[in-house]
């Protein structure tokens, strides 16, 4: 689900690359010719009025800080690296980079994929081989972030320590090993932790194609329908992305309430205009049917595996393949101390992103953000690149507040009230204060082609444009 933000069509895109190690904190600056794609760009390096000249004559560079420098800079640590974490990293670096007053800072990322998976795109990544090796890009391939101040850590965070501003990192090569990640910031960005197949268990992006490839090459091969189990947004575009790539395969959604979407606090127009968009898709949709079992079974005909389906209300059926697109999402948050979270485990927060516990220690210099949050709204990677965004703005605020003394100025998250934006099939449906709209020109505005992967690329620069 994604509602699509304010972006500009970039015809040249301008990307900060550092060649080689140099001195003080100067920033090398390149060309990247091209179109902006997940692909590893060409850059032409250019000296006139390029970042490394301007830096040089800066008079602030060789007076920051009285404490801070390019051997001492800001530590700031994001675990998590989609949506809310690269919306960080990118606008911080961009505050941190002005010419008036440059910023020294070290950022690390650390996640537990090797890349950027798009996870708006799931539904597509698998059904289409093509389109899975488009979703998910390496972080080694992102052109904005190639940069010696930037570093990705492929792990996980298992705690951190507030008052003494030190993480615990399990790296993914060896995952016996603890080590000590000292930082001036924190940002939570983890997210929910989402179950196969709503998004892809892999570590790695050579073992997400894999993943990617069993699951397209199970279902393509269907002879009896393709049951997807669950209603929600994940359950309706996926249903309907593997009908549009493949459209010879029945696919049936099976969803154990009256109504789509029945989770979401949206508008029963918008509900019964999801069923319609569905329907016509050429899904066959089974509303008040609860999964009750699967059974796998040898169909006799043909000798192919399928499944004996049946569900609470006594319906029968046999499908080829049962998949479950009923999210269990659940807050990764386990490595947060406890006093900063809810009940049900999510983040709570300061309407400035800042842990909001007056029980945990050095509060005011960690931030969560995204899906983890415990906030109003409905979980958008919309919502989380704009609050990436504040986050980045509000660090940078502090980082000023301890150099030059100034009162920060925060930018502050407002109660979100439901929206949504829906991809079904060629159609979309969008629902937000405007009211709702539906149709071909909904699905462009919100997703063009590629279920939103170029509007949330060029969106956050990850090309190396500036906004």
């Amino acid at each position: 689900m994604f509602l699509r933000p304010t972006i500009v069509n970039y015809l040249c895109l301008l990307n900060t690359r550092h060649i080689a190690k140099l001195p003080s904190s100067l920033k090398y600056c390149c060309i990247l010719s091209g179109c902006t794609t997940a692909s590893t760009p060409r850059f032409h390096s250019t000296v006139p009025n390029s970042l490394i000249t301007r830096f040089a004559m800066s008079p602030l560079l060789s007076n920051i800080s009285g404490g801070r420098s390019a051997a001492n800079p800001y530590r700031i640590l994001i675990a998590g690296g989609c949506y809310a974490g690269l919306a960080v990293a990118v606008n911080l670096l961009e505050k941190c980079d002005t010419i008036e007053s440059p910023i020294p800072v070290e950022i690390t990322i650390v996640d537990e994929r090797d890349g950027f998976y798009h996870v708006i795109g799931s539904p597509l990544a698998l059904a289409s081989r093509s389109y899975s090796e488009k979703a998910w890009v390496n972080f080694k391939d992102i052109p904005v972030l190639q940069r010696p101040d930037v570093r990705f850590v492929h792990g996980t965070v298992s705690k951190i320590d507030p008052e003494n501003k030190i993480a615990t990192v399990v790296e993914h090569s060896d995952k016996t090993v603890e080590r000590s990640e000292l930082y001036d910031f924190f940002v939570a960005a983890t997210g929910l932790r989402r179950v196969w197949p709503v998004v892809p268990q892999s570590a790695t992006r050579k073992e997400y194609l894999e993943e990617a490839r069993r699951h397209i090459d199970a279902v393509s091969n269907s002879t009896a329908p393709v049951l997807i189990v669950g209603g929600g947004a994940v359950g309706i575009e996926m249903a309907a992305e593997l009908k549009e790539v493949q459209p010879n395969i029945n696919v049936t959604l099976a969803h154990s309430r009256d109504r789509l979407l029945s989770a979401e606090p949206l508008p029963d127009n918008v509900k019964e205009c999801a069923l319609e968009l569905t329907e016509a898709a050429g899904v066959s949709v089974l509303l008040n049917h609860r999964l009750k079992s699967s059974t796998p079974v040898k169909n006799e005909a043909d000798d192919t595996s399928v499944f004996e389906v049946e569900f609470e209300n006594g319906h029968k059926m046999v499908a080829s393949q049962v998949v479950m697109a009923i999210s269990r999402s659940v807050p990764s948050t386990s490595y947060l101390p406890a006093a900063s979270l809810s009940e049900e485990g999510y983040a709570n927060i300061l309407p400035s992103l800042q842990l909001s516990s007056d029980k945990v220690a050095n509060a005011a210099a960690h931030f969560a953000i995204g899906d983890l949050i415990h906030w109003s709204g409905i979980k958008r990677c919309g919502a989380a690149m704009h609050q990436g965004k504040y986050a980045g703005w509000n660090i940078h605020q502090l980082m000023l507040q301890d150099i030059q003394g100034k009162t920060p100025v925060f930018n502050e998250l407002g109660e979100i009230p439901p929206m949504i934006g829906l991809a079904v099939g060629k159609t979309a449906l969008s629902y937000g204060q405007e009211g709702m709209k539906h149709g071909k020109q909904v699905m462009e505005w919100f997703f063009e082609e590629d279920l939103g992967f170029r509007i949330v690329w060029d969106h956050l620069r990850l090309g190396g444009a500036k906004a």
